[in-house]
């Protein structure tokens, strides 16, 4: 009896690890980064019944084959990315809106939690965060006249994870040369 318990227990566990081998990457979305020989691409890991993560951005150049990942912490859904340049101004980025931060500590980042802009740079290999981490970021526009961009939102300043009217609603706006806040409102 206890060898067909043995049996049982053998194949079970040969069986668990070998669901973990069906597991594969795909990529998605690619964009050419104009002006750069990169291409980005986001990375969705599945598994054999469902999506197990996307929260990753492939920076692929495409001259050398060269390749920078750029991993978004436990984000819930792939982070948004579009290309801002400038050419008049200098600048060529790329702007990231992605949840970064587990702010009500609820087990991991969820879909309540704020979304952060990020800009990285056309290769991938810099980061630097723009928006605060208890910002909840609700739009954004690029000033591509001034180089600069326009966020608003709001601090959930009573910490109960939704917009009421106690919460503090702001625009903020940010240099997109230096990173530097110029002003709130």
């Amino acid at each position: 009896m206890k060898q067909i318990f043995f049996l049982i227990l053998f194949v079970i566990s040969l069986g668990a690890n070998a669901q973990s081998k069906l597991d594969y990457a795909q990529y998605n979305n690619l964009t050419e980064v104009e002006g750069t020989p990169y291409v980005i691409a986001s990375i969705e890991e599945r598994g054999k019944m469902a999506i197990i993560k996307t929260n990753s951005l492939l920076f692929v150049n495409s001259e050398t084959g060269e390749t920078t990942e750029v991993d978004f912490s436990e984000s819930p859904n792939v982070p948004r990315f579009e290309q801002i340049k400038i050419d008049s101004l200098n600048i060529n980025l790329i702007l990231v809106s992605a949840r970064t931060v587990d702010l009500d500590e609820k087990k991991g980042i969820d879909w309540n939690d704020p979304i952060q802009i990020i800009i990285l740079s056309t290769d991938g290999k810099e980061r630097t965060q723009l928006t605060d981490d208890k910002l909840y970021v609700r739009n954004w526009v690029v000033n591509k006249e001034a180089g600069t961009i326009v966020v608003s939102g709001y601090y959930d300043t009573n910490n109960n994870g939704k917009y009421d009217k106690t919460d503090k609603a702001e625009i903020a706006i940010y240099d997109l040369k230096t990173f530097k806040l110029i002003s709130r409102i």
